[in-house]
């Protein structure tokens, strides 16, 4: 299985970089050709830009764009590994999302609605967030997350949300804790793909 990781996090000694290095791990050793788009280390540019709308509504989308969609479109499976930042995605990332999955290659519209350009592939959320998690459950900011990425982006677009790992307390909890976390992320895609 080709799978692409969509990885957001500006420190490569952060979390978020473990979670990384477990999951191509474990995918590989698990047959898998992994394919990782580190958006800092690349310089994504991630603002929509009029004149990215108006070269793709002429056919002609900018290189950068073309790069990442061959990307997705090669990918059998695709995982977002990234922190939650004032309770949505990076601006890195929500920029990937905004440029990479345009109307016309991710969906489009028809005469049902919204048609699904992605369908065939599955996908994983893996987010961490300072917060405690059990805070996130109660006051309903897990599942508001879920929805938001998991349905709002993956399920849109035709990408079949096989789960959403959302670690919190990152930045507070002791080693036994974080092990524990990477080994759910080993156990997850080990399984899920």
């Amino acid at each position: 299985m080709k799978h692409l990781i969509v990885y957001a996090h500006p420190r490569t000694d952060s979390f978020n970089n473990a979670i990384l290095n477990t999951a191509v791990t474990a995918l590989e050793a698990e047959g898998h050709e992994v394919v990782v788009r580190d958006l800092y280390q690349l310089g994504f540019q991630p603002v929509l830009t009029e004149a990215d709308t108006t070269s793709m509504r002429a056919g002609q989308t900018p290189q950068d764009i073309a790069t990442e969609q061959q990307y997705v479109t090669d990918a059998d499976a695709i995982t977002f590994i990234y922190p939650i930042w004032w309770t949505g995605l990076p601006a890195i990332l929500k920029g990937y999302v905004d440029r990479v999955f345009a109307y016309g290659f991710a969906y489009a519209s028809g005469a049902a609605g919204i048609e699904k350009l992605l369908t065939g592939k599955k996908g994983l959320m893996i987010s961490t967030h300072g917060t405690p998690k059990d805070v996130y459950d109660q006051v309903g900011m897990t599942n508001a997350l879920k929805l938001t990425s998991d349905t709002g982006i993956f399920d849109f677009v035709g990408i079949e949300p096989v789960d959403h790992l959302l670690f919190g307390a990152i930045g507070y909890l002791d080693a036994a804790a974080y092990q524990a976390m990477l080994d759910e992320v080993k156990q997850t895609v080990t399984t899920r793909f």
